[in-house]
């Protein structure tokens, strides 16, 4: 449980990072500090203590140019403004000051000559100095990885949580693996909260749509079975001609009823029994799809040609590809107008294509050079492309003119 909220624990981390950091700084800068005043004494010291007993006071003052070291006398002669200069070859520290004397200003000289350290023990303070910087860096990313690590823990904990979850296949007991409640009031218990009741109404959305397939799929089917059997009781009698015409229509429809029934069904569905991962054979679907709907092309004296290049063997759902099949081939038996042949189906290694012509004054709005597309050429060909989305396969229509070419891949 969490007192506060994300953003204050985030500012609250951030501010101890920085305090910490700036405080660790600090001391380092007063050691520094510190241990160079007490090497420049010892410096001092130990110079004094290498010309006793002759003690030479340092710093001192001069009046005169005369008076002054041989290398700082030439300079001296150039009446130099005041203020401070070094002389790195002499190794002397120089202020100029205003003075009374006739020259108007004095000289105070800082013999540095034994106190200053030299090239290389200013390398090894330097790879001192280096070392203490990256350790305080490396200090800090570590203090600032540990303390944001625990401000977000929360958040990181409800990912690894919703990561476990398998979304392809939710159970009924999944929102509860959550537990919203130890997440606290602030943002994440907000979010956390939300995952669970959206988790929530999608395993109750699952649990009703397999409840209504289930009872769907006995309800729509019993009737048409019911149908399918008073038809071959009176296909048993002696009927007129007229009266089968009759029978025949019936039977189409009850057919085509059917086909319906099952297409939604299995577009409802969010799981069939692992079905999706099956293997089939194309062909005899294709050749009973042409063989149902034959019937659409009685009076129209157009042929149909079946060019079976290849025999593939495609991953899916099988009634999910026999419904695309078979849509696709009623809307091209149903579109094929009197001689305007033949209809083609050609089949290859990877899809299903199926062309055939269409009457010239087709609305010009209908003919989309290459898109999937249900206007004007029946509904079915929006369930098609629903169930190769659900399948992942591709729908293509193509409209060339007079000619509507369906291609199903896979």
């Amino acid at each position: 449980m969490y007192r506060h909220s994300l953003r204050k624990r985030v500012a609250i981390a951030f501010a101890v990072c920085v305090a910490v950091l700036s405080v660790a700084w600090g001391f380092a800068f007063f050691a520094a500090i510190k241990l160079s005043e007490d090497r420049v004494m010892i410096q001092q010291l130990e110079h004094a203590a290498g010309s006793y007993p002759a003690m030479t006071m340092n710093p001192r003052g001069y009046d005169e140019i005369e008076s002054l070291p041989e290398a700082l006398r030439g300079w001296a002669l150039s009446k130099p403004a005041e203020g401070t200069y070094e002389f790195t070859a002499a190794e002397f520290h120089v202020a100029v000051i205003p003075s009374d004397n006739e020259l108007g200003r004095a000289f105070v000289v800082f013999d540095v000559a034994g106190i200053e350290a030299d090239s290389a023990e200013d390398w090894w303070w330097l790879l001192v100095i280096a070392g203490v910087v990256g350790t305080l860096g490396l200090l800090g990313f570590g203090l600032g990885m540990m303390v944001m690590r625990r401000a977000v823990a929360p958040v990181a904990e409800l990912a690894q949580v919703v990561a476990s979850i398998d979304l392809e296949h939710l159970s009924a007991g999944d929102h509860e693996r959550i537990e919203s409640s130890r997440f606290g009031d602030d943002e994440v218990g907000m979010l956390a909260a939300t995952i669970e009741k959206t988790l929530e109404r999608i395993s109750a959305f699952i649990a009703r749509e397999r409840y209504f397939t289930g009872s769907a799929s006995h309800e729509l089917r019993t009737p048409i079975t019911v149908i399918a059997g008073a038809l071959e009781l009176l296909e048993q009698s002696e009927l007129s001609a007229a009266n089968k015409k009759v029978l025949d229509r019936v039977r189409r429809a009850t057919h085509e009823m059917k086909t319906t029934i099952e297409m939604f069904l299995c577009l409802a569905r969010e799981t069939d029994d692992g079905l999706y991962e099956a293997q089939f054979t194309v062909m005899p679907m294709v050749s009973q799809a042409v063989e149902q709907h034959l019937h659409l092309l009685n009076g129209k004296f157009v042929d149909v040609h079946i060019d079976d290049r290849a025999t593939p063997l495609v991953s899916g759902h099988p009634q999910a590809f026999s419904i695309a099949v078979k849509n696709i081939v009623r809307n091209a038996f149903e579109h094929a107008h009197e001689g305007q042949g033949p209809i083609t189906i050609l089949l290859n290694e990877r899809e299903l294509l199926v062309a055939n012509h269409v009457s010239s004054d087709v609305d010009a709005q209908d003919r989309p050079t290459e898109a999937v597309s249900s206007h004007g050429y029946g509904l079915g060909l929006g369930i098609v492309e629903r169930l190769c989305e659900r399948n992942g396969w591709s729908f293509v229509l193509n409209v060339d003119g007079t000619r509507v070419a369906a291609r199903l891949s896979w």
